[in-house]
């Protein structure tokens, strides 16, 4: 019974779940501990007064983002010198802001939760899809550590190339809702006060009761607290279980490019720590180490990692350039390095640079990418904020953004679509690459520096993402990282070749470039986020009841 459990433990409990299932983002093999996670949050709302249910909602969310994103913390204090209480208020106060949207929904769904048990649950995963939505897009967006990345290695995955990683999670938690609701629930709602309509025809309790106990209203209450029979609670979640589950495998089944060809490529690991990156005293000896692993490279390609160049163009000799570049200017080989670009008049990029035979053709000789999705107080200042990055000591803090769906490097016959770091935490910003389809990428590559966050989880967390990318665009990607997960990832996920962490190396290693268009590329490319929106809020006001609680 809800009032036996005081609020304060009820949102622990929740909390405690919430942070556990943050392993499923590492551990991804775990994912059914994370579909036990929400069918918890599921069950605890479904028996709480709207009030309550938001507490839970912003307890579950305060706690999953706070054990996701953590390492903010590293990056903030050790390397931004920020003091560390500061560092543990910022990385809390960003949790709890971005948990009010899990806390309005879970309030809403225990406002407008009525009818049979199917409709309880895709309500909850309506509501469920619109917090992930807000989340992962409002002020920019910080999807890291979204529901759908726990499912990188289940049957949900086969969804992917469909639906995207938002429809994973709305997936996941319509199960997760709906085994809750059959298993756990209607006993509990019942004792909690729920009308009897509520439970009506579909929820297993009010299927247990006998006609004539409908007339009278004691029988009718005592019908309604009655728990179900163990086949009327156990059959349908399992059936929903088996056929969602089934279905993400079916989904999976059908291929949507074919090869393009192939490509050898290097990938330079640098393990440059980072109070190192950006030290004149150190910056000598990176270079250095850049340059002969650069012309010691024997693919056809060679990726170096975001800012593998750290210093601005005009802070280094012409002659250094010219001699990095040269053996990359004739042949069929080519390079593409991570550096900073622009000037204090002009203003600054976090940008990839491209050279090849063709690439001479370019302004300057080069191949250039700008960074275009920004990371809020890494690269960006938002608004009203300047205060707070005073307080911390980040190079270069404030770039400018490049143009989205920026063209393709070629090299030979595959055209490379370049990312930086966060940027592929954003599948339907990548997907604007495949709206002209004779242009689309062939390759993707991801050129990151995560080094800023240390020896924790989100190395692994980082590549996971990495993985839900090339399932929904049927991609491969190229990971060039500084101190890992240094990466190949074919188009079905699976990596395929990979450097050991903070090591420092060369990754040699065959790709397989892909055309064609998956349904997911082919929508979000074209219309954004916006039919899942739309969706989302479509469902939640079909579905939405009124609740006697």
């Amino acid at each position: 019974m809800q009032r036996s459990i005081p609020a304060w433990a009820d949102a622990l409990g929740v909390a405690l779940v919430g942070a556990l299932q943050t392993l499923c983002h590492v551990h991804t093999g775990a994912w059914p501990l994370h579909l036990a996670a929400i069918a918890l949050l599921a069950w605890r709302v479904a028996v709480a007064t709207p009030r309550r249910a938001a507490l839970l909602g912003f307890a579950f969310g305060v706690a999953w983002l706070a054990a996701g994103t953590w390492w903010l913390f590293v990056s903030m204090h050790r390397y931004g010198g920020l003091p560390a209480p500061l560092a543990i208020a910022a990385v809390a106060a960003l949790s709890a802001a971005l948990s009010l949207y899990l806390a309005a929904a879970m309030g809403l769904h225990a406002r407008w939760r009525a009818g049979p048990a199917w409709r309880r649950s895709l309500l909850f995963a309506a509501l469920w899809l619109l917090a992930e939505l807000a989340r992962g897009v409002v002020f920019t967006g910080f999807p890291w550590v979204a529901s759908g990345y726990a499912y990188v290695d289940a049957p949900l995955a086969g969804l992917a190339p469909w639906l995207g990683v938002y429809g994973i999670g709305f997936a996941a938690a319509a199960l997760a809702a709906f085994i809750a609701e059959h298993l756990v629930a209607p006993g509990q709602v019942g004792r909690a006060g729920v009308a009897p309509r509520d439970l009506g025809a579909g929820g297993a309790a009010g299927a247990a009761a006998p006609p004539a106990a409908v007339a009278d209203p004691r029988a009718r209450a005592a019908a309604a607290s009655r728990p179900a029979p163990l086949r009327a609670r156990v059959l349908p979640p399992v059936v929903a279980g088996v056929g969602v589950l089934a279905l993400g495998v079916v989904a999976g089944l059908p291929t949507f490019s074919a090869p393009s060809g192939r490509l050898s490529v290097s990938l330079l690991q640098g393990n440059v720590p980072q109070e190192e990156k950006f030290a004149q005293e150190h910056v000598g000896n990176a270079l250095a180490w850049t340059a002969r692993a650069l012309h010691a490279a024997r693919g056809e390609l060679v990726v170096g990692p975001e800012t593998v160049i750290p210093l601005l163009p005009q802070q280094l000799e012409p002659a250094f350039w010219d001699e990095l570049f040269a053996p990359f200017r004739s042949g069929t080989r080519a390079a593409l390095l991570g550096a900073p670009m622009g000037s204090e008049a002009e203003g600054y990029t976090n940008s990839a640079l491209g050279v090849s035979m063709a690439s001479a053709r370019q302004p300057g000789g080069v191949y250039r990418y700008d960074k275009h999705h920004l990371v809020p107080f890494g690269e960006f200042i938002p608004t009203g904020f300047k205060w707070f990055t005073r307080l911390m000591n980040i190079p270069l803090g404030d770039f400018n953004r490049g143009p989205l769906g920026a063209p393709a490097f070629a090299v030979g016959a595959e055209r490379v679509a370049p990312n930086i770091c966060y940027e592929d935490l954003f599948g339907e910003e990548l997907a604007v690459h495949f709206v002209e389809g004779r242009e689309a990428p062939t390759i993707l590559a991801n050129l990151s520096n995560i080094g800023w966050f240390g020896r924790t989880v989100a190395v692994e967390q980082h590549l996971q993402i990495s993985r839900m990318r090339t399932l929904e665009l049927e991609r491969p990607m190229l990971r060039a990282t500084n101190t890992g997960t240094t990466a190949v990832i074919d188009h079905r996920g699976v990596v395929t070749a990979r450097l050991e962490p903070f090591t420092q190396g060369v990754l040699d290693a065959s790709v397989e470039g892909r055309t064609g268009t998956t349904p997911f590329a082919w929508w979000a490319g074209r219309l954004d986020l916006w039919p899942l929106w739309l969706v989302g809020a479509a469902l939640a006001l079909l579905l939405r009841g009124r609740s006697s609680r």
